[in-house]
């Protein structure tokens, strides 16, 4: 990951290769358990991409969202605004394009709260059914009206998350250009021009969300320096920052639980840690979820949005905001550094590393050191890290459901301590876990883990 005052090259808005998204099967009938019905999340398949002259690699496409048959991952910037800090009102959109957008709110999620003590950012939020991605910067000037200091944020709304990084650098560009030469706004007014996407009306599509598109593996198609500036490339240094913890929050991210994660700014990279915990959740199986909400990545989130967290059920952001630890009852996981909690009572359990916990991260460990040696002794295509780490949890995931989807079709529905075993679970360590995730995925099973004697 970028830490604040790293340099590294970035792709220009204009270049990238387009990477097409494959169809999605439909969803199947039926479920299974308590968790059947409607609302089954479709199966990833893993696409193939080629390029003129050269062989086929497998590129994996992970969804936790929905989407359509026959969309395509295609620019669609539907918004380019500025905002600024004025001394006297505080933060305020002082330019964007469509003119009529409702961009309420936004003046505060492109401008984290302490950002004025660092030099500059990049953040990532929600607004309504958009993400979006604004880079901030700040510069000393010599204005007692602007107390010393200019600050700006530029940014740019858009339906697909992965969309976003391709304009990062053209969006740190334009706010050095915002800050130098306030009021001259014809490049973003072109940028807007070139990029704007048209969202097609159908039915019911005024009231609904437009498809999110995930794409964590971008392979070597994509330039080295993607690596810094798309999520894909943050997999990796998430998992050496929490180190066996992850296997906490991959705990907390499957069971669906409301995750907050506190940080003083810079945010940027902590909205990459949000993303990360959504794709430790990833399940490829049809008729899975049928009950449970989705992953919803919130990103950067302050007071204005308590509301909205209010009545959200199952979530994943960050902040910068100390006051939100206050507040328990908009979350159920906080993690404050590397320091992962919660109030709930019955989520203590999780909260300890057991035997099963260690054996897959060392295993994880273990297959990292297995590719970046054959990545040293071969020439030929390889796996990057990142997928291999999405990839070790879509496995793991996989193999957990499709034996409670095996237990729950049998004719006795019992869940032994060799079923846990066989999923890579602690027998007795991951009990807690697995009752709450029968209950959350309605899965109609009997656990009989109880005497830890039991074979």
């Amino acid at each position: 990951m970028v830490e604040q005052g790293d340099a590294a090259p970035l792709l220009r808005w204009a270049e990238g290769p387009a990477v097409s998204l494959p169809q999605a099967p439909e969803p199947q009938a039926g479920g299974w358990g308590r968790g059947g019905g409607g609302g089954a999340r479709p199966a990833a398949e893993p696409p193939r991409r080629r390029e003129p002259e050269e062989p086929a690699a497998p590129e994996v496409l992970l969804q936790p969202g929905r989407l359509e048959l026959g969309d395509v991952e295609e620019d669609q910037v539907v918004a380019v605004f500025v905002v600024t800090f004025d001394p006297r009102s505080g933060n305020m959109v002082e330019w964007c394009l469509p003119q009529d957008i409702d961009l309420e709110g936004v003046e505060f999620k492109s401008m984290a709260s302490g950002s004025h003590k660092i030099q500059s950012d990049f953040i990532y939020f929600r607004k309504g059914p958009f993400f979006g991605l604004a880079c901030f910067a700040n510069m000393p000037v010599e204005s007692e009206l602007e107390r010393g200091a200019r600050m700006k944020s530029v940014g740019i709304l858009s339906p697909s998350y992965t969309l976003l990084y391709r304009y990062m650098h053209f969006l740190e560009n334009q706010v050095r250009h915002q800050l130098e030469m306030p009021g001259h706004y014809s490049h973003l007014a072109a940028f807007y021009e070139d990029k704007k996407g048209v969202l097609h009306a159908g039915p019911g599509r005024g009231s609904s969300l437009p498809p999110v598109y995930w794409l964590p593996s971008i392979h070597r198609y994509m330039y080295p320096e993607m690596k810094i500036t798309h999520p894909a490339g943050c997999m990796s240094q998430f998992i050496k920052f929490f180190g066996e913890q992850i296997l906490i929050l991959w705990k907390f991210a499957l069971l669906r639980k409301r995750i907050l994660i506190f940080s003083p700014p810079p945010v940027g990279v902590v909205c990459y840690r949000v993303y990360c915990c959504c794709c430790l959740a990833n399940v490829s199986l049809p008729g899975i979820g049928g009950t449970i909400p989705e992953s919803k990545p919130f990103f950067y989130v302050n007071v204005a949005d308590i509301e909205s967290l209010e009545v959200e059920v199952s979530y994943v952001a960050c902040t910068t905001e100390k006051i939100f630890e206050e507040k328990r009852e908009l979350y159920d996981v906080y993690v404050d550094n590397q320091n992962v909690k919660t109030h709930h009572d019955h989520l203590q359990p999780l909260l300890k590393i057991n035997s099963a916990d260690r054996e897959k991260y060392c295993r994880l460990n273990e297959q990292r050191q297995m590719l970046l040696y054959s990545q040293e002794v071969e020439e030929d295509y390889n796996p990057c890290e990142e997928d291999l780490f999405v990839l070790f949890f879509l496995e793991q995931n996989n193999r957990i459901f499709q034996t409670l989807l095996e237990v729950s079709a049998s004719q006795d529905k019992t869940l032994t301590a060799e079923h846990a075993r066989g999923m890579g679970l602690d027998p007795q360590g991951d009990r807690s876990f697995l009752l709450d995730l029968l209950e959350a995925y309605g899965i109609d099973v009997m656990l009989v883990i109880d005497n830890p004697c039991c074979p």
